[in-house]
């Protein structure tokens, strides 16, 4: 298969695109419901959903809100990166309170990394001394 061939398969049409939409918006939204949004039978939304998972367009998971599991303080950090980047970006990941780190490419950081602390010390110690090390 070429890459044209690839790109085609690929594309998304109008239903599997307000499939994502509502979907983005709740995950746990019932097939009934997405088949009367898009005009098909719960069955039809169905085979479209598992389609789109299939493609490995479409992964529904569960997200956490910090704040409500007790974490009282969050950053977000613009990175640069002497060296690197992905060894730095891995490093960072494995620390407990970083929730994810994005390499960025052509930006003007190198990559970026989303933090939560139990309190401000905990935010100031991560952000300024245990991302030196």
């Amino acid at each position: 298969m070429n890459n044209s061939e690839t790109a085609r398969e690929d594309r998304l049409d109008e239903i599997d695109r307000t499939l994502l939409t509502a979907l983005q918006g709740d995950g746990r939204c019932g097939y009934a419901e997405l088949g009367e949004l898009v005009g098909l039978t719960a069955g039809g939304a169905r085979r479209r959903v598992v389609r789109l998972q299939e493609r490995g367009i479409l992964q529904i998971i569960g997200v956490t809100d910090p704040l409500k599991l007790g974490y009282t303080s969050m950053a977000l950090l613009g990175i640069t990166t002497e060296g690197d980047v992905h060894a730095v970006a891995d490093a960072l990941g494995e620390i407990d309170d970083v929730v994810y780190v994005v390499v960025v490419g052509a930006a003007a950081y190198d990559s970026l990394a989303a933090v939560v602390a139990d309190d401000q010390n905990s935010l100031s110690e991560i952000t300024t001394r245990r991302r030196r090390t």
